[in-house]
């Protein structure tokens, strides 16, 4: 578990705070909206990719048809 901490740590997703001799973890608010923000550009780029594909096999297959 320590791992994956530290992993979210180095990324930005979460801090960490000493509190005795445990450590106390937040979610990096930051983090997760940068994340958030690069799914959502991954996700309209593949997106529009599918809608281009799509509405050019549909005119191949309308320009068939004729």
């Amino acid at each position: 578990m320590s791992q994956h901490l530290k992993v979210l740590k180095q990324a930005g997703l979460v801090t960490d705070q000493a509190d005795g001799t445990r450590r106390i973890y937040r979610i990096n608010q930051e983090g997760v909206q940068a994340i958030h923000h690069y799914l959502d550009q991954m996700w309209n780029q593949a997106l529009a990719g599918f809608q281009l594909v799509a509405e050019q096999i549909a005119r191949s297959e309308s320009q068939e048809e004729k």
